[in-house]
């Protein structure tokens, strides 16, 4: 199922079923294409809002994390969300997780997947490299554990991307920003229930990071998924989605 895209007040988001608010956050590559399971599955029974974070798009000089943020304050106040549970993949884990620290009063439970924060390989530790085909299929294969699962559309939409300087530029920036903003001194603050899913074979985020969420994270759980890298909601969805309703229904 194709995700329908809004606008609103500048702002592009899908908005999808009622409830209590289960907003998502994709990563620096992150496509709509990678919540569909997601929202497929919880839109019965959650309000599933996934917001456009302008990756590409923002000021050079607010390129990064605070930026991000700021971004996302503006976002829930627009759209009037309150009692959140927040989910983020990789970068958009960071994203939740400075939110989160900054607006406890908002959220309600929170799920990371392969977030930055503590420690990242980004790009599996190299900057994308503009016109090599071949070097982004390699690159964004590395974030699966099945290579498979890099279709050619997902690549196609990466090295569409990365063929452009300015987003480009945005794109480095924005991952420096992430690997210099540690959060281990601030993460025993969030005091919401946090699920952690991980990929047992992640090498963007390996799992000793994921250890050392749940370390410091004082409300927190950890599960694993074999034969996953960096998007368990991408290689298991199914397993993934069990997981979260778990965690969501207890």
């Amino acid at each position: 199922m194709a995700l329908n895209v809004k606008e609103k007040e500048g702002f592009k988001y899908v908005d999808e079923g009622t409830g209590q608010v289960l907003m998502l956050l994709h990563g620096l590559f992150g496509a709509l294409s990678n919540w569909e399971g997601v929202v497929n599955r919880f839109q019965a029974k959650y309000r599933v809002v996934i917001p456009m974070l302008p990756i590409y798009e923002m000021p050079i000089k607010e390129a990064g994390l605070e930026g991000l943020r700021q971004f996302t304050e503006q976002f829930v106040s627009t759209m009037k969300l309150d009692n959140m549970i927040i989910m983020g993949n990789s970068l958009g884990g960071h994203v939740g997780l400075l939110y989160t620290l900054s607006n406890p009063e908002k959220v309600s439970k929170l799920i990371l997947t392969g977030s930055s924060g503590l420690f990242e390989n980004t790009m599996g530790g190299s900057y994308p490299r503009r016109g090599s085909y071949d070097y982004i299929q390699e690159r964004v294969a590395y974030t699966f554990y099945d290579p498979k699962v890099a279709s050619k559309e997902l690549v196609d939409e990466v090295f569409e991307t990365t063929k452009s300087i300015p987003k480009c530029m945005r794109i480095v920036a924005i991952a420096k920003s992430a690997q210099r903003n540690n959060l281990a001194l601030e993460l025993p603050n969030i005091k919401v229930p946090t699920l952690l899913v991980w990929g047992l074979n992640d090498t963007i985020t390996p799992p000793m990071v994921a250890h050392e969420f749940n370390r410091l994270i004082p409300n927190s759980e950890l599960r694993f998924i074999d034969k996953c890298c960096h998007a368990p909601m991408m290689e298991h969805p199914a397993k993934f989605n069990e997981l979260v309703d778990e965690f969501l229904s207890a």
